[in-house]
């Protein structure tokens, strides 16, 4: 991927007015990830590429009212969606690339990323860019509503050895960015790979 971001906005730009209604169902998923970074009360969290915003309300429920929620993401459309669904209420929203985020090192306690792995351009440099902000200890949440197997077939492909999200290349690509896997599942249901922020 280019660091050309017009394609990525164009294409979820496009696509942000229905993109809820495409996908239904996932409200449940989404909760159940969430639950798994083991947030507390008063945590800082971001929703890295947040789209419109589908995590934010069972990540304000984890935090709390004391806590910080954030949303960022590339799309102005898919921002606009999550403001036209009422889930700024449960967030602070902002347009920003998340291989830049305009936030001081160490200001989050967890970075919670759906779907946003394929879109990085620079993987490596991204995730530690989500690692900066991040305090040492704090965790790092890869999420799909569906897994690898399940999604490649949606999209009427097949799974090459190259995915990122495949353990093999996830674990290591991880690691090249200071974070460490702890846990990885790859189910029809769901993708979600868990790690930690290395000190």
């Amino acid at each position: 991927m280019s660091d050309d971001h017009t394609h990525v906005q164009e294409f979820f730009g496009a696509r942000a007015a229905d993109w809820d209604s495409r996908f239904p169902d996932d409200g449940p998923a989404y909760a159940a990830a969430v639950a798994e970074l083991g947030l507390r009360p008063g945590d800082r969290v971001l929703d890295a590429g947040c789209g419109t915003g589908r995590a934010l309300p069972p990540l304000r429920a984890a935090v709390g009212p004391s806590g910080v929620v954030l949303g960022a993401d590339l799309t102005p459309e898919m921002l606009e969606a999550a403001v036209q669904a009422g889930r700024d209420r449960d967030g602070r929203l902002l347009l920003t690339d998340v291989g830049a985020l305009p936030l001081r090192s160490q200001a989050l306690d967890a970075v919670f990323a759906a779907g946003l792995i394929a879109h990085l351009p620079h993987p490596v440099d991204n995730l530690r860019e989500l690692g900066r902000v991040v305090r040492p200890g704090g965790t790092l949440a890869l999420f799909h509503p569906i897994g690898r197997a399940a999604l490649a077939a949606r999209q009427g492909r097949r799974i090459t050895p190259d995915d990122l999200r495949a353990e093999a290349n996830l674990g290591p690509l991880l690691a090249r960015s200071g974070w460490r896997m702890t846990s990885y599942v790859d189910e029809d249901a769901r993708f979600l790979a868990l790690a930690t922020r290395e000190n």
